[in-house]
């Protein structure tokens, strides 16, 4: 082989060694950015909430003297309430639509805001959402009409894994995870293949080992088109966990589609997993 080739592709392997490093050193220095994506308020689409019947504004204060702001409505005669995780983008003013379909589903909803996140005080981090899980479920046992044997935890994306941590330290009677993960170094080793980024990270949303000790009912829901979240990631936390569980594959919807595509089905598989698992068990 010429020498010239030879010293061009060195140089190459050189510059991509380089590029592998710099990216890995830029990925560790700002971890948090690559993981969430708040929308801070007034950035939103608050203007929404006057579409949500019997709707109040929350605000909840977690353990570390953080104050989060939340939304809760209620239904005359709810199946249960949900306490909603919601995922790594945006705010809760751009989950009111899947608020209202839940509320008309039959379910009392409380969805929060993570620290950062909306009108929420403080900056987003592994242990920090966790705390404001924890926060939000003992703030949801102090309003009227909350069954505390009826709270169901429902994460998505990001907040399964919040969801998960909450089920491992509080007791909720079911467990919903949608288009979630089995942990950061799984998720950062599909997005990342060619990096060495997930040998360093700090976050590690570790919601396959937890999941295996908790023993609630759980509702797993994935897009099989998830662009963002791989559907395969999702089926390796459902398999961690311990009966009862159920698996409920959405049909051609992505990451951020899942109730519009699964549309009036997705709502059953939520409420007939509700009815079985939770209120049968109560009679």
């Amino acid at each position: 082989m010429p020498k010239r080739i030879l010293t061009f592709l060195r140089q190459v392997l050189v510059a991509v060694v380089a590029a592998i490093l710099i990216w890995t050193i830029i990925i560790m220095i700002f971890e948090e950015k690559f993981i969430f994506f708040p929308s801070i308020y007034p950035e939103g689409m608050y203007e929404d909430a006057r579409y949500i019947p019997n709707l109040q504004e929350c605000s909840i204060r977690t353990e570390d003297g953080v104050t989060l702001h939340a939304w809760f409505a209620s239904v005359d005669t709810p199946l249960a309430t949900l306490l909603i995780s919601h995922g790594n983008g945006g705010n809760i003013s751009h989950r009111s639509e899947l608020m209202r379909r839940l509320l008309r589903t039959g379910f009392n909803v409380l969805m929060y805001d993570y620290r950062g996140y909306g009108k929420s005080e403080g900056s987003p981090d592994e242990e920090g959402v966790y705390k404001d899980g924890r926060a939000a479920f003992d703030y949801v046992l102090t309003l009227h009409g909350v069954d505390p044997k009826r709270i169901v935890l429902w994460g998505t994306s990001l907040g399964g894994a919040v969801a998960i941590d909450v089920a491992t330290h509080r007791p909720a009677a079911a467990l919903i995870l949608e288009s979630t993960f089995s942990s950061a170094k799984d998720l950062a080793r599909s997005v990342y293949p060619f990096l060495p980024a997930r040998f360093f990270l700090r976050s590690q949303f570790n919601s396959i080992d937890k999941i295996r000790n908790i023993t609630i009912p759980v509702l797993s829901m994935h897009g099989n088109r998830d662009a963002i979240i791989p559907f395969a990631l999702g089926r390796k936390l459902f398999d961690a966990a311990n009966e009862p569980k159920q698996f409920y594959e959405i049909e051609g919807a992505d990451h951020n589609d899942t109730y519009i595509v699964g549309g009036d089905e997705y709502l059953e598989q939520a409420r007939t997993f509700v009815i079985r698992q939770v209120l049968r068990r109560l009679l």
